[in-house]
Order: C-alpha cells, then structure tokens, then sequence
C-alpha cells in the first residue's frame, strides 16, 4: 500500500511513497509523471519493479504547479509553445521547439534538486544508487537534471519523452549515468522522432543511451517497456 503524501504548500515537492519491499532502502527511485497528470499516475509502476528491486524505495513527487483549466492535472513548467501537430507536420523545426522548453526545465530543476537531496538523506541512500524515471514531460526533467547532478545517478530511465537544451549539454553535464529511453512509434503527443533527436544530442554530448522502439504504441508505457525498464533499473543500481 502506498503512503499518504503530504498536502502541497507551494514551496516543496512531495508525492505518495513505496517502501522497500524487503529490508531497509538500498536503492531510491524517483517517478516523474507527464504533463497534466500527478504522481499518483506513476507510483504504480513500482508493483511491476519491486520484485526485481526489493531494496529500492519509490516515490513519486506531484510537480509544482497546476496545469491552467485542468482539474488537479500538475505540470514542471508550462508548454504553451508546444504543438505536437506541428511537430508531425514538420519534424525538422523540433529542436527548436525542445530549446524553448529549456527555461522551462530550468525553472523547475532546483525544486526538484532539493527534493531529490532530501529523500537520499530520508533513506540513507548513496546519490549513486538513484534513479530518475520519467514520463513525458517527467522524462525532459529526468534527463536536464539527472546529467547535471554532482554525483551521477545510478540510471535513468524516460519513457515517451525528449531532451530539452541539448546544445547546451556537453558543457553542462556533470556524469555519463546509464541511460534507456522507450517510445512508442505511434505517438502523437511526442513524436517518435524526439527520440532520435534525444539519441542524437546525447551522443553530440558524449553520454551513450540504450533504445527501444514500441511499435504501434501511442503515448503511453506498455508491458514490453515495463519489463525493459526494470531490467535496466535492476543492472544499473
């Protein structure tokens, strides 16, 4: 059963909880959900990974503010810019589009630094044996602040997602951490195409990343990329 989360003032993240399967945290997982959902949308997918990760905690943080119109959906910073219609109909201006996003992650990423430095201190757990697992919007933030932690996580791990500032990151990145991104060849919310273009500005960086394609899979995570995740998850912490 998951924990209760504490109401949200604002200032600081929080999100419902795992414990470790077995035993005190050895490893910590941190679920970063999309664009107008909250964390109760991922902390599920910690009953598919527990089994092969009983020493890891989970916890799901709710991003920081609410989406405008949407009943309790949360958002890590707006996207007023993005368009993913455009994106499909004109695959080649996406950069550009990923670099506006930037200042958006930006934004964002001290909250979240703060919040991932407070439940390593919470679970005693090494900043080496991390791992930031996003969804959409999650996964932009997972990888912007996950290659620029002093200390590289142990994995990380996006589904359905892209990389925001990669021109910048070569020279921002702090680690080369294993990372696996999974994205669905239907996907029409965040094109297919982001990930080749999230493969690309992470080689450009030097940071190498395993891949894998769902053919036929909208936005969404299905089995095969669950059992994918929780293998790297369990080889890399």
């Amino acid at each position: 059963m998951t924990q209760p989360s504490r109401p949200l003032d604002g200032r600081s993240l929080d999100g419902p909880r795992l414990p470790p399967a077995k035993g005190p945290a050895r490893q910590l997982v941190v679920l970063l959900h999309g664009y107008g959902a909250d964390g109760n949308d991922l902390i599920e997918l910690a009953s598919h990974w527990r089994r092969d990760l009983p020493g890891a905690a989970f916890v799901a943080p709710h991003a920081p503010t609410l989406v405008p119109g949407a009943a309790g959906g949360r958002q890590w910073f707006g996207l007023n810019d993005y368009d993913p219609d455009m994106l499909r109909r004109d695959p080649h201006r996406a950069g550009g589009i990923y670099e506006k996003l930037l200042a958006g992650a930006e934004q964002a990423a001290p909250m979240l630094h703060g919040f991932l430095a407070a439940e390593l201190q919470r679970h005693g757990v090494a900043p080496a044996k991390l791992a930031l697992v996003g969804f959409s919007q999650g996964t932009m933030m997972a990888l912007h602040v996950g290659l620029r932690l002093a200390v590289a996580p142990g994995a990380i791990l996006g589904f359905s997602g892209a990389l925001v500032g990669a021109a910048r990151l070569k020279d921002e990145a702090k680690g080369r951490p294993p990372v696996l991104l999974v994205h669905g060849s239907a996907d029409d919310i965040v094109p297919m195409d982001a990930l080749f273009d999230s493969l690309n500005g992470l080689g450009a960086a030097d940071i190498p990343a395993r891949w894998h394609l769902c053919l036929g899979l909208p936005h969404a995570i299905d089995p095969e990329g669950l059992r994918l995740g929780g293998q790297f998850l369990a080889q890399s912490l």
